[in-house]
């Protein structure tokens, strides 16, 4: 894993106005690797000690369109000294593994169990990091998107940095789009 000081989105091409493609110039100014090391950290822990699988966090980099390749999502909001919002989101046979892994049970997809699982992972991964941002924060409860190719709205001014992870049962990602205040 790389230092906090040293975290930095990959260079993203910029078209012939100077500005990453899809991203404002002041949202690229904003962005805080004191934000996302937590998640990193979180990610690991939980996925460990709760799933019972090691997960690579890859480099995360600057999201720069809205669109999500994944089928199932799980949305944790930020309020007070911290605000935005954290995206667990996997592909289908992807959240099946480890949702079955974490129940210790195979749950179908539609199942209402399923998408508790997947949800209290996310607010788990949020839980975890919210400790380390520093400042009061509070998360709510998470909402749980299950689909394909869905958009899941953020706050216009503030990035999203994309944490890809791997494991052995799949790939997946969270999304971090918060502020302080």
């Amino acid at each position: 894993m790389q230092n906090q000081a040293t975290m930095q989105p990959p260079a993203l091409a910029a078209p012939a106005n100077g500005k990453p493609a899809g991203v404002a110039a002041a949202v690229t100014t904003t962005l805080d690797p004191k934000l996302i090391a937590p998640f990193v950290s979180s990610i690991r822990a939980v996925f460990s000690t709760m799933v019972g699988v090691e997960t690579t966090v890859q480099r995360p980099y600057l999201k720069n369109d809205e669109t999500h390749s994944f089928a199932v999502s799980s949305i944790i909001g930020f309020s007070g000294q911290v605000v935005g919002s954290v995206t667990l989101s996997f592909q289908e046979e992807t959240a099946k593994k480890l949702v079955a892994k974490f129940a210790g049970a195979e749950l179908g997809i539609h199942d209402p169990d399923f998408a508790d699982a997947v949800g209290e992972l996310a607010n788990m991964v949020a839980g975890a990091a919210k400790k380390d941002l520093g400042g009061t924060a509070s998360i709510t409860v998470p909402s749980v998107v299950i689909g394909s190719g869905h958009n899941i709205a953020r706050l216009r001014d503030v990035p999203c940095v994309v944490v890809p992870c791997t494991s052995p049962l799949g790939d997946f990602t969270v999304e971090v789009s918060i502020k302080r205040v």
